[in-house]
Order: structure tokens, then sequence, then C-alpha cells
């Protein structure tokens, strides 16, 4: 800064002395020469004083250029988040309580009379409309309604209105092909309906089968990509 201050003095210095002596340098004759030297010479000083000051920065290097967007704007590619854990935890806390579940109803089906008929199920509170539910469908045999805990973005449950055994698939009768295979044809008609673009129909049995409901009820799952294996 200081040099480009003693610059400036040096030129306003040279200018003065010029303008002042310029009449005994020239003689007095020439004074249209003298005149329109003056001003080339006042109007090349000024162009050049302004110059100095107002475009200084085109002397400053390509290297320290600002460039002309703002410096905190990001230009880098979004990278991809990785999926988090959380809803593979979601997933695995909802299994082991649906396995919690599923242990608690097989003892609570032991200590009963084990008659065929099993303890009393939310079911029956369900269908005595003592709870309320989201129907789906309803017929003579068969009452199909909304699972209140879904595991997919379509989950109705499908089963029989009279339990009659059917604690378990595996306790099935023969007698009873016909209305196991109602319930099969009601839940791929709700399928078909609701999931176009394809379904899973589950059915859980006993302890190791996560069976938490002891009445014979199958899942139509649907709305989304179904994994596989099942777990």
């Amino acid at each position: 800064v200081s040099l480009k201050r003693e610059s400036n003095i040096i030129d306003h210095t040279t200018l003065l002395f010029f303008i002042a002596f310029y009449p005994l340098i020239f003689s007095p004759f020439d004074s249209f020469v003298r005149k329109a030297a003056t001003r080339f010479l006042l109007t090349s000083s000024i162009v050049s004083l302004v110059s100095k000051r107002s475009f200084g920065f085109l002397s400053t290097s390509v290297g320290s250029f600002v460039p002309p967007y703002p410096s905190n704007q990001s230009f880098t590619t979004n990278k991809l988040k990785r999926p988090t854990a959380t809803s593979k935890t979601k997933t695995s806390r909802n299994m082991s309580d649906e396995v919690e579940k599923a242990k608690e109803a097989a003892a609570a089906y032991k200590s009963s009379d084990e008659d065929g008929a099993g303890p009393a199920t939310v079911f029956d509170k369900i269908l005595s409309k003592e709870w309320s539910s989201n129907m789906v469908y309803e017929d003579d045999t068969v009452y199909a309604f909304r699972d209140i805990s879904p595991q997919a973005p379509v989950h109705v449950l499908v089963i029989p209105k009279l339990r009659d055994g059917l604690t378990q698939i595996s306790k099935a009768r023969e007698e009873q092909e016909g209305l196991l295979g109602h319930l099969m044809y009601v839940a791929q008609s709700i399928g078909n309906k609701e999931c176009p673009d394809g379904f899973r129909l589950v059915i859980n049995d006993g302890k190791d089968g996560a069976q938490s409901v002891y009445h014979l009820h199958v899942h139509v799952l649907g709305g989304r990509q179904m994994n596989w294996p099942p777990g």
C-alpha cells in the first residue's frame, strides 16, 4: 500500500512540475501545440491514476481470483446415505414381541383343558362385537378384518366364525376341508383385490410357528415387496 501511495505522489508531482514550467520550455508562438500537448498529458495522467485505483484487481493473479458465486456454496455431489439400522432394529423388535406372544399363548393353551377348543381368545371378543374391528369381508362362516398391528401396508386376517376345534391348522379334521378351502378362497379374493401386484398368505402353527392366537387365521400380506426366505 505504501509503494502505491508513493507512486501516486510521484505521478502528481511530475504532472504539477510539468504544468508549472511548461511555458518556460516552449515558445509562446506555439500556443496551439502547447495547449494540445497539455490536454493530452492531463488526460493520460488522469486515466492512469483512475486505472490504478479502480482496476487494480486486473493485476491480481488468476490463482487468487475470487469466483462470482458465494464461497459457502457447495458443489460436491450428494452421496447416497447408507441405510440406517433403525428399520432393521424395529423389525427385529416386532419379531421378538411376536415370538414372546406366541410362547405365552402356547403356555396358556397347554394349561387349559385341551378339549380341542382351548381358552377364549381376542377373536371371540371381536366376533361377539365386544371389541370393534375394521371389517373387510363377512359371510355365514368367515370373517375378515384388518390387523391392528400390521406388518405390511395390507394386512388382513381371515378367520372362521365358529372355531370348532380349529385352534391350529394342524388340528384340522377331515370334515373341515370345505371350511379350509373357503378360508383360502376368501383370502385370495382379498389379496387379488387389494394387492394386484402380488401378496402372501401365511398361517402360523404352534410355538415354533409363532402362533400368538389359538384360533385358526390366515394372514393376507401385501402392498410391498415381500422378502425371502421368511423369518
